[in-house]
């Protein structure tokens, strides 16, 4: 067994057309981050997240964006893995420069919800009215031809997805068509908070001139992300959910689904492909 940048090497039986065959395959690594807070001299554990080693510290960083724990990159002292125990790169500390740690009811609500449908959703909705979160403003409009070159591009970058088959991939682009910034991880939600953790921590906020493709399916909580961190359009070659439809149209997100080829469909916010 050996451990490559983000997989793990597997010895593996292959049967193809009734011929077997052993050989050894990369495999995605999956495994647990615990994320803590400390502030005001005190410290308390965040979450926990199974993941894909690699950029945790802007996983970490996005996240507490995305949940509005902090609201700039000012609020982030040093982000350190923990040097005791056996869990060494699995424990990481975010030092707060606040003087307590922020409220986090909210956040132990939501991962007892889980998936949002109905009076749920709308709370979830109400909860980002609550934090001061307002429709994006219009940008001038993007040619749809440059949509239709990303997903290429984002294949092209993807190494992870490449030597394992099954990590999920979040990029950042210009306006222009071209790469930014691109992460991968076995979860969506972790690409995307890598992905806007890199933008924060780079103090590359806010991220009003740029369009976000993910591999998967667009959920509300990667549509959320983008509108915390003020990406105008979120592209997804897959189809969107109800939910991220919906938040999409409130906030004025460009939200794209189905990105394949020379073909795509537009939820909402169709102006600034120039459409409305």
């Amino acid at each position: 067994m050996s451990r490559g940048n983000g997989s793990i090497r597997r010895h593996v039986w292959v049967w193809d057309d009734g011929q077997i065959r052993r050989r050894r395959d990369a495999v995605a690594i999956e495994e647990p981050l615990e994320i803590r807070l400390q502030a005001g001299g005190v410290m308390q554990p965040l979450m926990t997240t199974m993941r894909t080693p690699g950029a945790d510290f802007e996983l970490a960083a996005g996240f507490l964006l995305a949940e509005g724990l902090v609201s700039a990159r000012e609020q982030i002292g040093s982000i350190r893995y923990c040097v005791d125990g056996e869990q060494l790169y699995n424990t990481l500390t975010v030092d707060l420069r606040l003087p307590q740690l922020p409220p986090l009811a909210h956040l132990e609500r939501r991962f007892v919800i889980g998936s949002a449908c109905g009076v749920c959703g709308r709370a979830a909705l109400d909860d980002l009215v609550v934090r001061g979160l307002t429709p994006l403003a219009p940008t001038a409009p993007l040619d749809p031809q440059t949509l239709t070159l990303l997903p290429d591009r984002l294949r092209e970058a993807q190494a992870g997805f490449a030597a394992t088959g099954g990590v999920h991939a979040a990029a950042l682009f210009d306006r222009g068509g071209n790469l930014m910034t691109l992460r991968e991880d076995v979860g969506r939600h972790n690409a995307v908070d890598k992905l806007v953790g890199w933008a924060l921590l780079n103090r590359q906020m806010p991220l009003h001139h740029t369009i976000m493709l993910v591999s998967g399916r667009p959920s509300y909580e990667i549509v959320q992300k983008a509108l915390v961190a003020g990406i105008p359009i979120v592209a997804a070659v897959s189809a969107p959910s109800s939910l991220a439809v919906q938040l999409a149209q409130q906030f004025s997100i460009t939200l794209v689904g189905f990105l394949r080829g020379r073909r795509f469909n537009i939820y909402s916010a169709a102006h600034r492909l120039g459409l409305e």
